[in-house]
């Protein structure tokens, strides 16, 4: 009898049989952890990857990279799985690479006002962590988002209007590049002018130039003085009108949140907010001292008493103003909690503060248009604004839900903004991104996705459109 040749194994399957030799219990195959790591929030789209391996090291991600690479393997980066537009869903043939398990604060450098993190540590951890310090992070995008995908994507949130998106917060991360090298990033210093600023290139990368594993992190004073309010309002022009002229003189508010009456009912409804009305309505914080917080709210006061405003109703201890922020971030389950059966995404438009009024009323045309039902919400201190669409769950409602995305994302791009202030692009926005960079920029992106990844081993198909570096 001749023997049977066997057939020789896939590139993912080589990849794996190494890895066990010394990572085997951190892999796994088992359907329902593939399952899990098929796909992040809101977005309908989802893939099993091959495997999962679960780093615990910048060594562990090191290696996995260098045989997949070798092997021509794909690889997604994973966190917390959060992400909105689809970063994290991996390829078929792919390894879904779990960072969750990296939680370690590697420095804290209280007297020089930073620290350095595992990437998988989430700023809520971290807060919790240095709360006796006197410190704390301020980026605060809601969800349990990591610190490393919170990098990965720019992430921002409600409090940017004061201390800035992940951009301005990050000083330097350690990074493992396609091929397994292992570079360091910026520093512990505020500034540098030395070389190329790679910090910034990797952050709002998406994991498709390298994987970030150890970020420093910028920390700032705990607030003497926080006041937290509500206001409601008649108009929605009133609500914006509001926080436009808060910004435009020059006010230190701290976060500055707009819900639209379709949001503030799901919203009374889901947190039990029972002591609200479903009106347009800002959410309000002030931080600093107790004289300067006085200052900011009795000038907030005087604004939206001269628009309109109902009335300021005030959280004034810590455990309020924790359940009016929570009713704030769980607004997109409010908005799902509406029907039960619907689909559900977040648009994510940004535009320059003066021109967020002629968006929004414009979105709200759209909206009326469509026939669809959709909430308002966003960060509109900084210009960005979210909505949250919902349509039936086939591929009619799919088709309408999509049609009425383009239009307010095309109205947001004509008032010269952006696709997206802090979702990032994934697969949700890669239609937008030439007709908001323009050709000969996505040219200059291919060009180093295609240096720094040459077999496209890293997050394929995320956060530029098809194009050379793709190929595989």
């Amino acid at each position: 009898m001749s023997d049977t040749l066997s057939a020789p194994m896939t590139g993912v399957e080589t990849v794996l049989s190494a890895l066990r030799e010394t990572m085997g219990t951190q892999i796994s195959t088992v359907p329902s952890v593939r399952e899990e790591h098929s796909h992040g929030e809101a977005l309908d789209v989802s893939c099993l990857p091959a495997a999962v391996v679960f780093a615990e090291s910048t060594d562990d991600v090191s290696r996995v990279l260098s045989l997949c690479h070798e092997h021509r393997v794909p690889v997604v980066a994973f966190g917390a799985g959060t992400s909105i537009e689809g970063h994290v869903t991996p390829p078929a043939d792919g390894i879904s690479l779990d960072l969750s398990r990296m939680t370690e604060i590697v420095q804290f450098n209280p007297e020089d006002l930073d620290c350095r993190v595992q990437a998988g540590l989430t700023r809520q951890e971290l807060n919790t962590r240095i709360r006796d310090s006197g410190l704390f992070f301020p980026v605060d995008p809601g969800g349990e988002a990591t610190l490393g995908g919170m990098c990965a994507t720019r992430a921002s949130g409600t409090a940017a209007v004061k201390y800035g998106t992940m951009k301005e917060n990050v000083l330097g991360m350690t990074v493992v590049l396609a091929t397994g090298e292992v570079i360091r990033t910026g520093g512990q210093v505020r500034k540098s002018s030395t070389g190329y600023d790679l910090t910034s290139l990797f952050i709002g990368s998406e994991g498709t130039l390298g994987i970030i594993t150890e970020i420093q992190l910028r920390l700032y004073g705990l607030p003497e003085s926080i006041a937290a309010a509500i206001c409601q309002f008649s108009t929605v022009d009133e609500a914006i009108t509001t926080a436009v002229e808060m910004i435009q003189y020059g006010l230190p508010v701290a976060r500055v949140e707009f819900l639209d009456e379709v949001q503030m009912a799901a919203s009374i409804a889901f947190s039990h907010l029972d002591e609200l009305k479903p009106l347009p309505t800002l959410f309000f914080e002030f931080s600093g001292g107790p004289a300067s917080v006085r200052e900011q709210v009795e000038a907030t006061e005087s604004i939206a008493r001269d628009n309109g405003g109902l009335g300021f109703a005030w959280a004034d201890t810590p455990e309020e103003r924790t359940r009016l922020w929570k009713a704030r971030h769980d607004a997109f389950w409010a908005a799902r909690a509406i029907d039960h059966s619907a689909l559900v995404i977040s648009t994510d438009c940004i535009v320059p503060i003066s021109r967020l009024a002629e968006l929004i009323d414009g979105a709200r045309e759209d909206i009326a248009a469509s026939g669809l039902r959709a909430a308002m919400l966003g960060h509109v201190g900084d210009g960005n604004f979210h909505t949250l669409i919902l349509t039936e769950n086939s591929a009619e409602g799919r088709a309408r839900l999509l049609e009425l995305d383009r239009k307010i994302v095309g109205r947001a791009l004509a008032l010269g903004g952006s696709c997206s202030g802090e979702h990032g692009v994934g697969i949700g926005k890669l239609e937008f991104l030439e007709p908001e960079h323009g050709v000969g920029a996505l040219s200059v992106m291919r060009a180093l996705k295609q240096t720094m990844d040459p077999r496209g081993i890293l997050n394929p198909g995320k956060l530029l459109p098809p194009g050379e570096a793709y190929r595989g």
